[in-house]
C-alpha cells in the first residue's frame, strides 16, 4: 500500500487537531539500509456502525509512514455513515467491502487470509495506532518469527482524552489463566497494543467464530500453546477506547466468557500437573462466584442491603407488572 502524507489525505473536520488529524507518523525510506524491503504488515480493520470513530481510526493507519503496509476494512453493511467515510479514503486502502457477514472474529480472519504481511494485527474501527507505532517497532525492535510483540497502549475516553497508560505482563500460558490475579489485576493484554506474526495466526485456526466476547484472549492462549514467546517492547503503540457501547462493557457475560475461555484452554494442555490444574480451575470459579456476588450487590438497592435473589427478584417482577398496569 502507498503511504500517503497527511497533505494527501481528506481534510479533517474543523474541531478537529493533533494525531491523527493534522499529524502524521515519521516517513520512514523505501527501503532497510542494505537495501532490502521492510517487512510488510497487515492491518484489518472489522466495521460495523461505528462511522463517529471510523474516520478517526482510518487516518491512524494511513498515517503510519510505513512502506510496506497494506490495510483491510471489512463491514458488515453498516447502516450508518460508516461507508460514505471508507470511500473518501478507499485510494489508500488495500481493500474494503461493506456486506453482511458473520461477525468481528470472521471478518478479522477474512482479512488476515487475503493477507501477505509477515506481521499482523487488526484495529477495532473505534481504536487506534499510536502515532510513529510502526516506524519504531520496525527500527528500535525488528521481526522476530513465533514472536507476539506488545507495546504499550494508551486508553481513551470516548472524546479521544488520555486516561492512562497501559502495559501488559502475560509471559506464560500459567500467567494467562490467572484471571484474577495476573488479567483481571491489570496485566491483561490489550488487543491494539499487540503484532503477532500473520501465519502463526492461520496456523492456529485465527480467531473462534463462535467466540464473540474474549476472542482476542483465547488467540493469544492458542499462540502460548503453540510455542510463541511474548515480548514486550515498551513502544506506544496502540490506542483503546472506552465508551458505553462497545461490547467489553458486558459485565458478567464478558467475565463467563472469559472463564469458560480460560478453561477450555487449560483443558488443551498436559503441561501443568494434576495439582496445579485443580488449583488453576479451583481460582477461576472462586473468582467468578466473586464477580457473581459483586454483579448482584450493584444490581439494586435491596441486593446492597444483602436480600438474596430468591427473595428480590420475585419483587421486582411485581413492581414491574404494576408500572406496566398503570
Amino acid at each position: 500500500m502507498y503511504s500517503p502524507r497527511l497533505s494527501e489525505l481528506p481534510q479533517p473536520p474543523n474541531d478537529k487537531t493533533g494525531w491523527p488529524w493534522t499529524e502524521e507518523s515519521s516517513l520512514l525510506p523505501s527501503q532497510m539500509a542494505d537495501g532490502s524491503p521492510w517487512p510488510r504488515v497487515t492491518l484489518v480493520t472489522p466495521s460495523f456502525n461505528q462511522g463517529s470513530f471510523l474516520e478517526e481510526t482510518i487516518r491512524s493507519v494511513l498515517l503510519q509512514g510505513y512502506p510496506n503496509l497494506e490495510y483491510f476494512i471489512l463491514d458488515g453493511a453498516s447502516t450508518d455513515n460508516s461507508v460514505e467515510t471508507i470511500k473518501k479514503y478507499s485510494p489508500w486502502i488495500t481493500y474494503w467491502i461493506s456486506e453482511p457477514d458473520g461477525g468481528q472474529s470472521e471478518a478479522i480472519n477474512r482479512g488476515l487470509e487475503m493477507g501477505s504481511g509477515l506481521f499482523a494485527t487488526w484495529i477495532n474501527s473505534d481504536d487506534l495506532l499510536h502515532k510513529d507505532a510502526l516506524a519504531k517497532h520496525a527500527t528500535q525492535i525488528g521481526f522476530e518469527g513465533k514472536v507476539v510483540y506488545a507495546g504499550i497502549c494508551l486508553y481513551l475516553d470516548e472524546y479521544g482524552t488520555t486516561v492512562r497508560t497501559h502495559r501488559g505482563r502475560v509471559f506464560s500460558l500459567e500467567d494467562l489463566l490467572h484471571i484474577r490475579t495476573v488479567w483481571r489485576a491489570g496485566g491483561n493484554l490489550v488487543q491494539p497494543e499487540v503484532l503477532f506474526p500473520r501465519e502463526l495466526a492461520l496456523e492456529v485456526g485465527g480467531l473462534n467464530t463462535n467466540n464473540h466476547l474474549t476472542m482476542d484472549y483465547e488467540l493469544w492462549g492458542k499462540f502460548l500453546l503453540a510455542g510463541a514467546r511474548f515480548h514486550y517492547t515498551e513502544i506506544p503503540f496502540g490506542m483503546f477506547r472506552r465508551h458505553p457501547s462497545q461490547k467489553t462493557q458486558d459485565g458478567l457475560d464478558q467475565t463467563q466468557s472469559l472463564i469458560d475461555t480460560a478453561k477450555n484452554l487449560l483443558s488443551l494442555t498436559d503441561y501443568f500437573s494434576e495439582t496445579s490444574r485443580d488449583e488453576i480451575l479451583a481460582d477461576l470459579d472462586a473468582y467468578y462466584a466473586a464477580c457473581q456476588k459483586g454483579y448482584w450487590k450493584s444490581s439494586g438497592r435491596l441486593a446492597r442491603i444483602g436480600l438474596p435473589p430468591y427473595i428480590v427478584k420475585p419483587l421486582r417482577n411485581l413492581r414491574a407488572r404494576l408500572q406496566k398496569n398503570g
